[in-house]
């Protein structure tokens, strides 16, 4: 049996996804933006180990969300489900930051670093990540003319090079980054044409199997199947820079 947080497991995937463990057998901690979505979830909030609420777009609700998953005690796994898709306008959060870049990036780098560290990390990116520039250059769009699937696709270029950089400097820790497909949730809306169940099983599946191919790191995963990432997510000195560049922004380093 596994404890397992998973970010975002209101609705979507990750409801899906935290459902599965449950039926499993698993610990799963629940996270919901508001009170009233943690109130929706009824009978799942009884049987989970917790349940957590913040809105990831805020950095201090995100803090606040570390401190709250930290006290419940030590994860064995957590997925990073939780983001936004395509923003009408930069849209700024408390901080400042592009609110796709405070959910889809800052959230889970800030998570990774101040929730003490599991054995498995598990990040949902996108097929779309391999439409994002190589360039590091404004990442938080501060002087581009907003461009929202720009944006959607470089937030999940960078999350998918966090996941393969946690990899890289945390050997002790599984890390990978996981696309779902385009399945029919409500951000990929009811004509998505890939399925939705296969959609969060390579995430549960990463989050707790002893398959000797869940239990491998560093890997860009499809329903199951190993598949190459765009070659910027996988060059180590882009990693680094972006690591930088997420420390700054948020003022936290990742050890």
């Amino acid at each position: 049996m596994a404890r397992i947080f998973i970010t975002g497991s209101a609705s979507g995937l990750g409801l899906a996804a935290a459902r599965t463990l449950l039926d499993d057998g698993h610990d799963v901690v629940l996270h919901a933006r508001t009170p009233e979505r943690a109130g929706a979830l009824g009978k799942m909030a009884a049987q989970a180990a917790g349940v957590v609420v913040g809105d990831l777009s805020s950095a201090a609700e995100t803090r606040s969300l570390a401190e709250q998953v930290n006290s419940i005690g030590r994860m064995d796994a957590i997925i990073h489900n939780a983001g936004t898709y395509l923003e009408p306008t930069r849209r700024t959060t408390a901080e400042g930051h592009a609110r796709t870049l405070a959910v889809n990036t800052l959230a889970p780098y800030l998570l990774t670093a101040l929730i003490d560290r599991p054995d498995r990390l598990i990040f949902l990116s996108s097929g779309l990540h391999r439409s994002g520039r190589a360039s590091l250059a404004d990442i938080d769009w501060a002087e581009r003319r907003w461009d929202a699937g720009q944006a959607y696709a470089e937030s999940k270029l960078y999350v998918t090079a966090l996941a393969l950089a946690v990899a890289r400097r945390w050997p002790s820790v599984l890390s990978n980054a996981v696309d779902p497909g385009w399945v029919p949730t409500r951000m990929g809306g009811p004509g998505a044409p890939d399925d939705l169940e296969l959609g969060h099983l390579t995430q549960t599946w990463l989050a707790t199997s002893h398959d000797p191919a869940a239990l491998t790191s560093g890997g860009y995963w499809h329903h199951r199947k190993l598949r190459t990432p765009s070659p910027e997510s996988l060059d180590p000195g882009f990693q680094d820079q972006l690591l930088d560049q997420l420390s700054r922004l948020t003022d936290v380093p990742l050890f």
